[in-house]
């Protein structure tokens, strides 16, 4: 070592070598968890809250039917059949029968969005169970359960859900039912993708390692890092199920009289297309707004647990932090 350098590390003259004693350090503060920061991200994209208000009202509706609707749903009143548009005491008019349009489409908005909800419940229930399973044991029980998989994916499920109808009757709970029961496969395979990938991180080997068994290992570690993709895929759904009671309603074997649905209310609007086409306008229009609405908000939580999507920052804000910082270290 040179001189000039143990003369650097010689004390000045007159300084205290003593230690100085070390201040507490601040706390810092808590880090924003997962749900806080999908959260946001969720509400700074316009096309999800804009969904999520159309939904949540198109909700708050069906809750008050009782309450908001003018006159009962399956009230006939054959003296004011098929009354236009905006007359007086029906806002949207009548039908072929005299019953209220706007009355039933509050009503209708029941029975879909209770079908959409209960088909994506039960399809997801039953996907994430044989998709875990399947993806956490592998081997022959992977094998077994994406053979089911690939055999229900081969039946046509229009299909399917008319013959069941027509043995069966079209029994409101048993379309829930026959639904539910042939959608289930795309959330199969999707649990099962996240759970091949999971399985294999370290905190897996560790709890194995460690005793746990595993069923625990699958309901407290690998069900909780797969809500994302799971909540993802039950929102896109919902779409799907109000799609196809539409259909089925269309097709007469949905929701029977004196029931309705917005697929009903299309059925029964077909014949009267040509003269009064506004009766098949206004349950379109709600299938296609509430369907909307609901690809919006999966696509945005699809986004907001997207840890590559970041979060878009105004300028302005960008500039105030700017001017907040310099301010700081003048």
């Amino acid at each position: 070592m040179s001189v000039a350098n143990l003369k650097e590390l010689q004390p000045e003259p007159g300084r205290d070598t003593d230690l100085q004693p070390v201040l507490p350090v601040p706390p810092s503060e808590k880090p924003i968890g997962l749900w806080q920061m999908a959260f946001k991200k969720f509400m700074s994209n316009p096309f999800a809250v804009s969904g999520l208000v159309v939904l949540l009202f198109f909700v708050i509706v069906a809750l008050s039917a009782r309450v908001i609707a003018p006159y009962d749903p399956a009230a006939i009143d054959l003296l004011n059949a098929n009354l236009p548009a905006g007359s007086p005491n029906h806002l949207f008019g009548t039908d072929e029968l005299g019953r209220d349009i706007l009355t039933r489409l509050i009503y209708s908005s029941q029975v879909s969005l209770l079908v959409g909800f209960s088909v994506a419940i039960i399809s997801v229930v039953i996907g994430t169970i044989i998709g875990s399973v399947s993806g956490y044991f592998g081997g022959f029980v992977d094998t077994f359960f994406m053979r089911i998989v690939d055999v229900m994916n081969s039946i046509p499920t229009l299909f399917l859900n008319i013959l069941v109808l027509s043995i069966f009757g079209s029994k409101f709970s048993y379309m829930i039912i026959i639904m539910g029961f042939t959608s289930w496969m795309g959330s199969a395979r999707l649990v099962r993708g996240t759970f091949l990938q999971l399985r294999e991180m370290q905190y897996v080997e560790a709890a194995r390692a460690i005793g746990v068994s595993s069923w625990s290992i699958i309901g407290r570690h690998l069900l909780r890092n797969s809500t994302a993709p799971i909540i993802v895929n039950a929102t896109l759904m919902v779409g799907g199920a109000i799609l196809a009671e539409s259909g089925l309603s269309y097709l007469g074997l949905g929701v029977q009289l004196p029931d309705t649905s917005w697929g009903l209310m299309l059925s029964n609007a077909q014949q009267f297309m040509l003269v009064d086409p506004m009766q098949a306008l206004y349950p379109g229009l709600c299938i296609f707004l509430v369907v909307l609405a609901v690809n919006f908000i999966g696509d945005g939580i699809r986004d907001a647990f997207d840890p590559r999507k970041k979060v878009k920052i105004p300028r302005r804000r960008l500039q105030q932090w700017r001017e907040n910082f310099l301010k700081s270290k003048i």
